[in-house]
């Protein structure tokens, strides 16, 4: 099976804290990893471990972050495919409280792959599944090659312009940034999933509006890149052919998974 992101890299790092500092206030931290993330490095991870490869679609700052952040992918099984910026690496500081929530602050611009970076968009078309976190919207329609397209709602006026065909939407019912309410897009989403954490979810397929039930998992490490695990899970399930409810319910078992872990990668 082939597989594909079309998105964006953050170089993170992972801070334990005892509580989210208040205006004013000093808390002490602990740096527990620092790794290459975002919605675009954390899914082509979740990919290249269930797929054996996964190419990822991007671009990175040209100094030596960036550079890092490729290394470190490829070493994780990513075929990075970049565009190089003069801009530097954008980078995030990730809080994890006592609770196991996690606070994200993000450092510098959000880089994306644009239609014009010299990349190799002509193999999306080999593709079984691609999950899209941002991009150009000519690098978005790109996506669309892909025998199944999976998108999150996080780029809404993105998809507007770019003006493809989605196979799911991937949406939140908490996250305002995430919201999606039917009509916003033309055409409409072949499934919109509404996910609302340990509660499991919604999703609308066909006009009808279905819940669906999250996996059980304890919080033994925290919540991050849990959301975009989920997105990528339903891409893959829905490339290799299964129904909607099913490819929900496939994704969900994945997303408990980083539910152990610290940080969004097996330790």
């Amino acid at each position: 099976m082939r597989v594909a992101v079309v998105g964006h890299v953050e170089y993170v790092e992972f801070l334990d804290v005892d509580r989210v500092p208040a205006a004013g206030e000093i808390v002490h931290a602990t740096s527990r990893i620092s790794v290459p993330a975002g919605g675009g490095g954390v899914a082509a991870v979740a990919l290249a471990r269930w797929a054996g490869a996964c190419t990822l679609y991007c671009a990175l700052g040209d100094d030596e972050l960036g550079h890092r952040a490729e290394a470190e992918l490829r070493a994780r099984g990513v075929d990075v495919r970049a565009g190089w910026r003069r801009s530097p690496q954008r980078r995030a500081i990730t809080m994890v409280d006592t609770h196991r929530e996690r606070t994200i602050t993000v450092i510098g611009e959000r880089l994306v792959a644009h239609e014009a970076d010299p990349l190799p968009w002509d193999e999306l078309t080999a593709c079984d599944a691609v999950y899209i976190t941002g991009g150009d919207p000519g690098a978005i329609r790109h996506a669309r090659r892909a025998k199944v397209a999976v998108s999150t709602a996080r780029i809404l006026p993105l998809l507007r312009l770019a003006n493809i065909p989605l196979d799911a939407l991937v949406s939140s019912a908490n996250d305002p940034a995430e919201r999606y309410t039917a009509g916003e897009l033309s055409p409409e989403p072949r499934v919109v999933v509404s996910t609302d954490g340990s509660k499991g979810g919604t999703f609308v397929e066909a006009g009808a509006t279905h819940r669906y039930a999250a996996a059980t998992a304890e919080v033994t490490g925290d919540t991050y890149g849990a959301g975009d695990t989920f997105a990528a899970g339903l891409a893959y399930a829905l490339g290799r052919g299964l129904s909607p409810a099913d490819a929900i319910a496939a994704a969900s078992q994945r997303a408990a998974e980083v539910l152990a872990w610290h940080g969004p990668y097996p330790p």
